[in-house]
């Protein structure tokens, strides 16, 4: 994820977590980095003030409940939480890496391979949250991270329990992304069931591996007539030969005639195997584009010490030492710089690169050290100026 400075607006600590800078934004609300008093990284979600009402406290708290009952590797673990203070917010796993929809951006659509490989992951993941009877309802690139150790899910804000009849939203309101909803989603239907989470995953795998989502428009009453229409069908256009099948299958109307997630996490593996690949390869694949769209700068190479000086070298210096009024020579070894693109104090847990210098590894500040009272000499130096001090006090004749 990409990291920018807090405002001034911004609160320095909330919960006991301190707040190091925002990593994204909604709007409901303002995710930020924070750290536990440990050490312990961690994404705050905070609900703005200019949307806090009673609707919004009970649907955030649902998420919080909901959140708080779904486990597994796949799924952006809850921390902690607060409903009741005056800016509601939320603790979760800190996930280090970009969202899909982000690594498109920088690198472009997936290989099959990956692909493959990112399909069977959630499919299993998602199959895992089916079984514990909820639903994610709002499965979207966004939502998805690709960190380290693979893909996490985030943002179960409109889960909501397989076979409950109660809702969050008004009888006749449509919540989640037009661009991945399903039909029975965007026609309103209730309850909804699991098929709407492989609509979902399919329209993302399509994207993912063409850059466009099954259907396209300028306006969203267009877009929503598109994914309602049955005589309509998705828009494949660019999706590799081997993925056409499943995706066209999970793309389905009807969703009776979808696959489950289980048969989507089969037909996965086979695609992988079909390239000579297993499926250890395949997750390799996967998470190396993590490494190539979000590469933590290398740390600046320590300068290694200079060795001591030769005594020819310390004569040198003598002279320096022992004139009345010593010439301050420029000290051979660069001095750090501080960027002027970021602000006093401001310590990134994710290094910035920017278009005019090198990514380095950036430190805590550090107190400014004191002057020294003159130039600094070596000690091979020092040690022959006091010799030949000695040298001229015997010798002269007062």
């Amino acid at each position: 994820m990409n990291t920018t400075p807090l405002s001034p607006d911004d609160p320095a600590e909330l919960g006991g977590f301190t707040l190091l800078g925002r990593i994204g934004h909604g709007g409901m609300g303002q995710v930020y980095l924070g750290e536990s008093a440990a050490g312990e990284a961690v994404a705050v979600k905070v609900i703005k003030p200019t949307v806090v009402d009673s609707e919004t406290r009970q649907r955030f708290a649902q998420e919080i409940e909901v959140l708080k009952t779904i486990w597994g590797p796949r799924v952006a673990a809850f921390v902690k939480a607060d409903t009741e203070s005056e800016q509601p917010w939320l603790a979760t796993e800190y996930v280090e890496g970009p969202d899909l929809r982000r690594l498109l951006d920088t690198r472009g659509v997936l290989p099959p391979l990956a692909a493959a490989s990112l399909g069977a992951t959630l499919a299993e993941a998602l199959a895992g949250v089916h079984s514990q009877g909820l639903l994610h309802r709002d499965l979207k690139p966004a939502n998805i991270l690709l960190g380290p150790n693979g893909p996490k899910i985030i943002d179960f804000g409109l889960a909501v329990f397989a076979e409950s009849s109660a809702s969050l939203t008004a009888p006749n309101m449509v919540m989640g992304t037009p661009a991945c909803m399903s039909p029975e989603q965007a026609n309103g239907e209730k309850p909804l069931t699991a098929p709407v989470d492989v609509y979902a995953l399919g329209a993302v795998l399509l994207f993912m591996t063409t850059g466009h989502y099954p259907y396209q428009a300028d306006h969203v009453q267009v877009l929503f007539s598109h994914i309602v229409n049955p005589d309509k069908a998705p828009d494949l256009s660019g999706a590799p030969e081997e993925l056409v099948g499943l995706l066209s299958s999970m793309l389905r109307y009807a969703q009776h005639d979808r696959p489950t997630m289980d048969e989507v996490v089969t037909q996965c593996v086979a695609v992988i195997k079909a390239h000579g690949a297993t499926v250890a390869q395949a997750r390799r694949q996967l998470a190396s584009l993590t490494t190539v769209a979000y590469e933590p700068p290398e740390p600046s190479p320590v300068p290694a010490p200079a060795p001591p000086p030769t005594d020819a070298e310390a004569f040198a210096e003598v002279s320096t030492l022992l004139a009345p009024n010593p010439v301050t020579v420029a000290p051979t070894v660069p001095l750090p710089q501080q960027s002027a693109a970021r602000p006093p104090g401001y310590t990134p847990t994710v290094a910035v690169t920017t278009q005019d210098a090198e990514p380095t590894a950036e430190a805590a500040p550090q107190p400014t050290p004191a002057p020294p009272a003159g130039p600094r000499r070596s000690a091979a130096a020092l040690r022959i100026a006091a010799q030949l001090r000695e040298t001229y006090a015997s010798t002269a004749p007062f």
